[in-house]
């Protein structure tokens, strides 16, 4: 690894570029509309987030798009909303919040009768449903995965003796809503475990460490916590409330259920997001490097907002910096997430994540993939199985809906890059586990199956 240079300002505790900033009380208004913080010509600002709001029979996503100016939630009704949102990439972005919002529109549906009538019509609804969830952005596994899972429990609740199409019904909504605790208990672990071996790896004699990350997989990304940035501080003030569920199943009272990625208790999160988190918490973060992350910017509207939110001391580059960070600032780890892990380790993640790990391989620079095993896909032998989304070229041409570029050129714009299992010289950090890509598929076997759904 390269020693930090004296490029750096090393008398400034926050990293280069980059002061504490004070932070208000929460805003107030059921939209959430931002409220000036005291944090002078920086623009910190302070509200109540939540990436979704949930309750039986009602949905609502934060317009992510709008961050950090506004925060506004859109009513998600159906399926068919749903779809548009992820799809747009407007409201639902990472690949566990999309597999959440996307069971949780049909539960939404649901409840308020849709399918049937009678068991086989209600069991090809949900199917069908599902199947036109997976088709809005196919890169992702984990709406495939839940959909065929959610699928089959369908169809076995269905044929079970004395079955009625409302107990079926509510088995089905019962799956979605248990979905949302048991990413938020996979995200913490992610966090802790990546923490931990990122630390063993990196800084074993102790001290601190400067972590760089890539995109946004914080709790903006899935159901609170996130992968990356991990851990929440304990003793940390802010606004939101944390997750609820009734204790009595039976009954269903699943009363409001947000989604709070900066909850008084520690909520979830995913991959690189949550290690940071944790790292920080331990006491052990010296700082965190965040790319802006083009064309949608998720690293500057979203993780910077994060970081700032929970008083994380972090540094916004632009992606084309990120080699001279690691050269100049003697970065210790680099932790990206995934949207797909593959059966050799190959993952696939936000474009600009393979030469990341190309530029810390030869910085010597420990490389992670922080990921819940929901997106480990072991159909697919290697990354040139998976399917690259690519988005409209508008997005890399235009910027709040102004034209940037020269008019005429052409554009490639993929959502994703697939990165070699051989760069990935940290390892993959899932719940389970912390694994060098050749162990992954040995360590998952007992609970991923190649011809049946995660156990």
């Amino acid at each position: 690894m390269c020693a930090r240079s004296s490029f750096r300002e090393r008398s400034h505790p926050w990293g280069p570029g980059l002061a504490p900033c004070a932070l208000s009380g929460p805003a107030s208004g059921a939209r959430g509309q931002l409220s000036p913080g005291s944090g002078g010509d920086r623009g910190c600002n302070s509200m109540t987030l939540e990436a979704i709001r949930y309750s039986r029979g009602s949905l609502q996503i934060l317009d992510q798009l709008l961050l950090p100016q506004q925060s506004r939630y859109e009513a998600v009704g159906s399926v068919r909303q749903a779809w548009e949102a992820i799809r747009a990439m407007k409201q639902v972005r990472g690949a566990p919040a999309i597999a959440l919002v996307g069971c949780l529109s049909l539960a939404v549906e649901l409840q308020a009768g849709a399918g049937g009538p009678g068991l086989a019509a209600l069991v090809a609804f949900v199917r069908d449903a599902l199947s036109f969830l997976v088709t809005a952005r196919p890169t992702a596994v984990n709406m495939a995965r839940a959909a065929r899972d959610l699928a089959d429990l369908a169809a076995q609740e269905a044929e079970r003796e004395g079955a009625t199409e409302e107990a079926v019904r509510e088995r089905v909504i019962r799956w979605t809503e248990d979905m949302l605790a048991k990413d938020l208990r996979d995200n913490r672990s992610i966090g802790d475990l990546g923490a931990h071996h990122l630390l063993e790896r990196a800084a074993p004699q102790g001290g601190k460490v400067i972590v760089l990350t890539h995109c946004n997989t914080g709790a903006l990304a899935t159901a609170g916590y996130g992968t990356a940035l991990g851990k929440e501080n304990s003793h940390r003030k802010g606004p939101g409330v944390g997750l609820h569920a009734s204790e009595n199943h039976a009954a269903n009272q699943w009363a409001a259920l947000p989604i709070c990625p900066f909850a008084s208790h520690p909520p979830g999160g995913l991959g690189p997001t949550g290690v940071i988190r944790s790292l920080h918490s331990l006491g052990r973060l010296d700082y965190a490097f965040c790319t802006e992350t083009r064309p949608y910017n998720q690293g500057a509207r979203l993780t910077a907002f994060e970081f700032v939110y929970e008083q994380i001391p972090a540094t916004l580059i632009a992606d084309s910096m990120a080699a001279a960070a690691m050269a100049h600032y003697g970065v210790s780890a680099v932790v990206v997430g995934a949207d797909r892990v593959v059966a050799n380790g190959d993952t696939a993640n936000k474009v600009g994540t393979y030469q990341l790990a190309i530029a810390a391989k030869h910085h010597g620079i420990p490389f992670y993939v922080a990921a819940p095993s929901s997106s480990c896909d072991l159909h697919l032998k290697t990354g040139r199985e998976i399917i690259i989304e690519e988005r409209p070229g508008q997005e890399l041409t235009h910027v709040n809906g102004v034209r940037i570029a020269a008019p005429g050129i052409g554009v490639w714009n993929p959502a994703f890059d697939v990165t070699p299992h051989d760069l990935i010289t940290g390892g993959i950090i899932t719940e389970l586990g912390v694994f060098a890509p050749e162990e992954l598929r040995a360590a998952l076997g007992a609970t991923v199956t190649l011809d049946g759904p995660q156990k």
